[in-house]
């Protein structure tokens, strides 16, 4: 399976973790709520939900809540099943180098509440770490090309630099944050 394949099939496992969806509710929740599937279309989304299905994670219901054309027709919702909470709890719970990469780590971190702590700060040091190289790279590239560079060029390297270290500080405080947290009260 795909890195991108099995980030589908987390995302997905995720929202419904949350409640029960129809599958243009859905899609809709994974193209505004998760960067990495901006542009998800259901030529994507329903062979997703037809695998979790074939594996046990999820199941279809109907509603009966939709009408089309004057005739009422049942919508399918999906809902996660006790195998498909678990499946989702085994994702979560693991945390490596792709978690923090760039299209991964929207995903694992809209899901941080049910994540475990060390796993969380794991994830959070892997992305803080990962801007960090990112931002040695751009600012030697900058130095390195300076006398060659538009202005155009030169105002986005800027830009990017920019990102990268408020993402960063962003980055710094969550894990002051979980440190604190998962140290708990003082003597305790």
């Amino acid at each position: 399976m795909s890195r991108r394949a099995e980030l589908l099939d987390f995302a997905v496992l995720g929202l419904l973790h949350e409640t029960p969806m129809h599958g243009y509710e859905l899609r809709k929740r994974l193209n505004t709520a998760l960067g990495a599937f901006r542009a998800l279309s259901y030529g994507s989304l329903y062979p997703c939900l037809r695998d979790l299905m074939t594996k046990g994670w999820i199941r279809e219901s109907q509603d009966g809540s939709e009408s089309t054309r004057g005739s009422a027709r049942a919508r399918i919702v999906y809902e996660l099943t006790a195998d498909g909470k678990e499946r989702f709890q085994t994702m979560a719970d693991k945390a490596g180098p792709a978690s923090w990469g760039d299209e991964e780590f929207d995903v694992h971190f809209a899901f941080f509440a049910r994540t475990p702590a060390d796993v969380r700060l794991r994830i959070l040091e892997g992305r803080r770490s990962r801007l960090e190289e990112r931002l040695a790279n751009i600012r030697e590239a900058s130095v390195r090309n300076r006398e060659r560079m538009d202005s155009y060029t030169a105002a986005l390297q800027r830009h990017g630099e920019e990102s990268a270290e408020r993402e960063v500080r962003w980055l710094e405080e969550l894990i002051s944050i979980e440190r604190r947290t998962s140290a708990g009260p003082p003597g305790g």
